[in-house]
């Protein structure tokens, strides 16, 4: 389920190149997605392709790679996943490795402690 949409810079940790993009916070969606073109100019290469549920019962392979992202202030590095050109999507575990969550109210993100248990 998509909230709203944040300023994401996404980027390669090898050639430092970087691309910024507006991504919907997406915490129903477990990986965060941006168009395969995008990662491709940054110079990052397929590692895995993983099937995904989709919400309407069919599964669907999309290859993944790693990434770092940064927004509010907060940067770090998760799993992305090559996706159709379009919108962008800020899914949960990258939420999770920035130590953000969503603030639906005020439509922002907000620093969250990370928890070890």
């Amino acid at each position: 389920m998509g909230i709203f949409t944040v300023t994401l810079v996404i980027g390669n940790s090898i050639n430092q190149l970087t691309e910024t993009v507006e991504a919907m916070v997406d915490t129903g969606a477990i990986y965060s997605m941006v168009p395969a073109s995008l990662l491709h100019n940054l110079g990052i290469e397929p590692v895995e392709t993983v099937t995904f549920e989709l919400a309407n019962g069919e599964t669907t392979d999309y290859p993944t790679a790693w990434a770092t992202f940064s927004t509010e202030g907060r940067r770090g590095m998760a799993r992305v996943i090559f996706g159709p050109e379009g919108d962008s999507l800020l899914g949960a575990t990258t939420l999770e490795d920035l130590r953000l969550m969503p603030d639906p109210v005020n439509e922002r993100l907000i620093p969250s402690r990370a928890l070890l248990f």
